[in-house]
């Protein structure tokens, strides 16, 4: 493994090269499969994505068009649902639990980039930071979740939000950036 790849499955700022690019291609490649099957080629889609993902639970559903940029770090447990166009950038891993439900247009980004170091973002440093969505969570349509949160357990994030810290179990957000609403 070289020593980017080791650096980006650790957590640690690093840098793009040629291992990380194949590993992407290798992804996107599997992901043109998928996109490009029919309407009832359900047991296709179900194929590459066992294919693709680290984990692809049992009753799972992801409906095309869907992006990733390894796949191998993304864990869809059984019983999910992620509709419509999702974007998953899983630098680092991605955690959905059991019975989740993603709406469309969802993106779960794990990049970060250097704020302060201008030159340090210029020359494409970046770090990764996990993503888990808890159990029986449900992500309205347009939601975007930023690098390192965790959404807790039953909890529900209001279309188009913004979530940008972590939200506990059995409360409602919306917004951006999100905010709890109330308990439910």
């Amino acid at each position: 493994m070289s020593e980017q790849k080791d650096r980006m499955l650790r957590g640690d700022w690093y840098l793009d090269e040629p291992d990380l690019v194949e590993d992407r291609r290798r992804c996107w490649r599997l992901l043109d499969r998928f996109n490009s099957t029919s309407a009832d080629e359900d047991d296709a889609r179900h194929q590459v994505l066992d294919d693709l993902l680290a984990q692809f639970g049992p009753g799972a559903t992801v409906l095309p068009h869907f992006r990733c940029s390894y796949g191998s770090q993304v864990r869809i447990g059984p019983g999910s649902f992620v509709n419509n166009d999702a974007i998953f950038m899983d630098d680092a891993p991605i955690t959905i639990g059991a019975d989740v439900r993603i709406g469309p247009r969802a993106q779960l980004l794990t990049a970060l980039h250097p704020v302060q170091d201008r030159e340090r973002r210029r020359a494409g440093w970046e770090r990764p930071a996990r993503i888990t969505i808890g159990d029986n969570a449900w992500l309205g349509g347009g939601v975007i979740v930023c690098p390192g949160v965790t959404i807790g357990a039953d909890a529900v994030v209001g279309a188009g939000s913004v979530v940008v810290r972590d939200v506990p179990d059995h409360v409602l957000v919306a917004g951006n950036p999100a905010r709890v609403i109330r308990r439910i």
